[in-house]
């Protein structure tokens, strides 16, 4: 089973920084596609930052400069590293990955963690 393990999320202040990292069970070689998502309860969740396999990322606008997308393929972690987080950054923060096996395509999900900044 994949399972994609999310960690690093916690309470900060504003103007802080936070590292969240996203362990992935499955083969970084075989991954087209990865992604950080945010959903507010109640709301769609939103593209934050994604990374494929060219190296080429896409950040959303609000986040533009102060986040970064990145992966350690020995360690089979993707990390965003957040930085001069605001109080609109609160949310619940979901990595995604897409895989290629052959001919097929499967998206996975991590659980989720929670992002806080409050004085």
């Amino acid at each position: 089973q994949v399972k994609l393990v999310e960690s690093g999320g916690g309470l900060v202040q504003p103007g802080g920084s936070l590292r969240l990292s996203c362990r992935v069970s499955i083969s970084m070689f075989s991954i087209n596609a990865m992604n950080w998502y945010r959903q507010t309860p109640g709301k769609e969740r939103e593209l934050v930052a994604g990374l494929i396999v060219s190296g080429d990322s896409n950040y959303q606008e609000s986040v533009k400069g102060r986040f970064t997308i990145s992966r350690d393929n020995s360690k089979n972690t993707i990390y965003r590293q957040m930085n001069s987080l605001e109080p609109e950054d609160t949310d619940i923060y979901y990595c995604a990955v897409d895989q290629q096996v052959g001919e097929s395509r499967y998206e996975y999900w991590g659980q989720g963690t929670q992002v806080a900044v409050s004085p």
